[in-house]
């Protein structure tokens, strides 16, 4: 199998692995600022190693990966490696205060990424403030060397990695709407690998080609990177083939067009069967609430041959903007692939019964002053409590019993009852509490938590990620969540083993883990505006009674506050 090296992808130290074992591989991250030019205009960003997106890493499962990063650029930066478990090992996880505090201007900290079953294609991201927008690249990760994957070998591999561009400095986008407390400006742009694509004409000659010769089958690696929106995937005149999603394989489902949300990922193979000529791969936003950038960013896919190509590729038709139903399907349909060489263990005696209420919220501003509805400011909340980031991580208070960092009563159930998805949520019922709040689990205890959505303010769908875990998907629907009724229809056999669920506007999303992983792990809203607005908590897993079930000490480089 041959691997496209894209130009944005830059030099991937890959080492030896002798069988059966897994190897030890290093990387350089330098975070500094670079010009860049998209759209037009030119504008200095933060970057690793000068690239953008930035260097994609490989490596086989169970291996470990060390990456250097070097900050030297003047911002604050931590680095979170999506969809890593890290078992035992929090302490590179990256979330700023959470697990750890930020790796400041001229320091370096030397991360150990812990892989253990996880097999696909994951993401690193910038997990400080709004650095992501820029702080990015893929994460793949292959089969050990004996194996090989569940589908048909490829002829090729390419990363495919949504994202987006601000012509200002995204920072200061970030900065204004926190203080003026309505909605942030949206983007100019989105991009497929760092380009928007020729429906932009200063971008025309820099457009994203992905070469297929008629015949063969290619595996297509999807990131979502985009901040603040889900969105729908489409190639013009081909159905493709889900094979993965989150660092899992998944039963193929054949589709004519995929949703991802911002953390997920998707594996699929696209057969290239249509007569040769070019056609666009292209992806548009599925907003359901809010302020969103309404254009569309393409890539070409280029068949081999002499043929006349035409003067502009075939674009694919999408579903509305808006269409909840066409979201919630796709990702309905996914499956585990569940065989005897991929088993999965769906926890069925659930000692932790967790009810999360996904809201977004109002609070009065002085002389009603602020950019929210009703001059009011903007907020989120879990349950409704707005989480507020401490100054000293929460992990660090955790392991050397520091006190007064947080408080552990975080709520198992809302504190009020009502009918959350009903069209109007009176306006009493849109204030939020303010907390450091963590709920603590027991090790290998089991987990079942339903996330509600509410329409307080706005209903809107929330991509829910956590630390640490893979979860199983094993119900959602619309409406208010029924205790009695619902749970029988939970899929128990082959559900999804994710990490990212987008939760649906007006609706409810199941989920299930086993909590054997000690440690301290962030749960959040994979939409920036909301986890800024505070819609997070903090699972604090105790150790086991074994040596193997218990968190490694810290690193000794292990940035200060």
């Amino acid at each position: 199998m041959k691997f496209f090296t894209l130009h944005f992808i830059g030099l991937i130290l890959l080492c030896s692995i002798l069988p059966g074992q897994a190897a030890v591989r290093r990387h350089k991250f330098v975070l500094q600022e670079s010009s860049h030019t998209r759209l037009c205009t030119n504008k200095t960003m933060l970057t690793i190693n000068g690239q953008f997106p930035g260097p994609t890493i490989y490596a086989r499962k169970g291996d470990l990966v060390i990456v250097d990063v070097y900050n030297q650029a003047d911002h604050n930066i931590t680095i979170h490696w999506h969809g890593v478990k890290m078992p035992r090992y929090p302490w590179s996880d990256g979330p700023e205060y959470v697990t750890q505090c930020p790796i400041r201007p001229g320091t370096k900290f030397s991360q150990r990424i812990v892989l253990s079953d996880e097999e696909g294609t994951l993401w690193w991201h910038a997990h400080s403030e709004w650095s992501r927008a820029s702080v990015y690249g893929a994460l793949i990760i292959l089969p050990e060397k004996r194996n090989s994957y569940p589908f048909p070998k490829p002829h090729a591999e390419v990363p495919i990695l949504l994202g987006e561009w601000w012509n200002s400095d995204v920072q200061e986008v970030m900065e204004e709407f926190l203080a003026s407390g309505g909605d942030p400006n949206v983007s100019n742009a989105f991009l497929i690998n760092g380009q928007p694509g020729d429906l932009y004409s200063c971008s025309r000659q820099d457009t994203f080609k992905v070469t297929v010769e008629f015949g063969k089958t290619y595996l297509l690696r999807m990131v979502n990177a985009v901040m603040n929106n889900i969105m729908f995937f489409k190639i013009a005149n081909h159905n493709v083939t889900i094979v993965g999603s989150d660092g899992a394989y998944t039963k193929p489902l054949k589709s004519d067009y995929i949703t991802i949300s911002p953390g997920q990922t998707i594996d699929f193979l696209l057969e290239a069967n249509q007569p040769p000529s070019h056609y666009y791969m292209a992806s548009r936003v599925y907003a359901s609430a809010g302020n969103f950038q309404n254009t569309t960013t393409t890539a070409i896919i280029e068949y081999k041959g002499n043929y006349t190509p035409p003067s502009s590729p075939f674009l694919p038709t999408f579903p509305d903007f808006n269409d909840t139903i066409a979201s919630h399907n796709f990702t309905n349909k996914l499956r585990s692939l569940s065989n005897k060489k991929y088993p999965i263990e769906v926890p069925l005696n659930i000692t932790n019964t967790l009810f999360f209420t996904l809201s977004i919220n109002l609070r009065p501003c002085g002389n009603n002053s602020c950019g929210g509805p009703f001059q009011e400011r903007l907020l989120a909340s879990v349950n409704n409590l707005t989480m507020q980031l401490p100054k000293t991580d929460i992990l660090q208070a955790y392991y050397k019993g520091i006190s007064g960092i947080y408080e552990t009563n975080f709520p198992i159930n809302p504190p009020l009852s009502f009918n959350y998805t009903q069209n109007f949520v009176p306006r009493e019922l849109w204030r939020p509490e303010n907390g450091t709040d963590a709920i603590v689990l027991e090790y290998n205890s089991t987990v079942e938590l339903v996330f509600q959505g509410t329409n307080t303010v706005s209903g809107i769908d929330h991509p829910m990620h956590i630390h640490g875990y893979s979860f199983y998907v094993v119900g959602s629907g619309f409406g208010n969540f029924d205790k009695n009724e619902d749970p029988k229809r939970y899929n128990l056999v082959d559900p999804p083993l994710m990490e990212t669920i987008a939760v649906p506007r007006s609706g409810w999303t199941a989920i299930r883990f086993r909590a054997n992983n000690p440690g301290v792990w962030f749960m959040h809203c994979h939409f920036e505006r909301h986890v800024s607005w505070g819609m997070g908590m903090v699972f604090i897993v105790k150790n086991g009674k074994g040596p193997n079930e218990q968190m490694l000490p810290p690193p000794l480089d292990m940035p200060k506050c």
